[in-house]
């Protein structure tokens, strides 16, 4: 019987987010400004999502507020196009494919990402995890920082918090998981990442899925 579950972040932990999706994010916004002069640091924008971030960015530019509307449905479309095209390609993180295997009819499984949803349940499509995940998966649809995008998808999960693990890449991710309660797994192949993760406050620190799935059994199942 499923009495548990695990929500993973999408990028950094499932996908790797190439540089081409990376710039085909801020497209749309090449009739409206120079997008190359745009920050590529996620960090650098008021709340690590991507509806806020359009958002801030329309505000910025001084664009009625219709056209965030406008610029996320032109990047859906773009992304979508490019993915079945084959002109675009999703890459998974190494063992994201197995991890999810191995803990399918285990536990229940999901995923909480700054990525608007459609372009997570795509880029997850493409690559053959969508299906895995999609029972509780939640996106940057309806904004907010990445607490209280963990916080809608535990809403969908009837189990104690003390049986929900959250894995996660980034310093926003060990305050998700920490502040709605829950186990939480810092993921990184990179040591540096790690280290940054851990004094931020993760506990549990893993550097690849093997790790990943040792550290949750432990939690869940010792």
């Amino acid at each position: 019987m499923i009495d548990s579950a695990i929500i993973f972040d999408v990028d950094g932990v499932l996908l790797e987010l190439t540089h081409a999706e990376e710039e085909l994010f801020f497209q749309p916004f090449a009739k409206h400004c120079d997008a190359t002069k745009l920050s590529r640091d996620w960090n650098s924008y008021r709340i690590r999502n991507d509806e806020d971030i359009v958002a801030e960015l329309v505000e910025r530019l001084g664009l009625a507020s219709q056209e965030k509307h406008n610029i996320r449905d032109e990047y859906l479309a773009l992304l979508e196009k490019k993915l079945n095209a084959k002109a675009l390609a999703a890459a998974p993180i190494a063992g994201a494919q197995q991890i999810l295997q191995a803990l399918t009819g285990r536990a229940a499984l999901g995923i909480a990402t700054a990525n608007y949803f459609r372009a997570a349940q795509l880029r997850l499509q493409h690559v053959g995890l969508w299906n895995a995940v999609s029972a509780h998966a939640f996106g940057a649809d309806g904004g907010g920082h990445k607490r209280a995008i963990l916080a809608r998808a535990l809403t969908t999960i009837p189990y104690p918090k003390s049986r929900i693990v959250f894995v996660g890449d980034n310093v926003s991710d060990v305050e998700a998981g920490h502040g709605n309660g829950v186990h939480f797994i810092g993921f990184s192949l990179n040591p540096e990442r790690r280290k940054t993760l851990a004094a931020a406050g993760a506990i549990h620190i893993s550097a690849d899925h093997q790790q990943t799935h040792q550290i949750i059994a432990s939690l869940l199942w010792a």
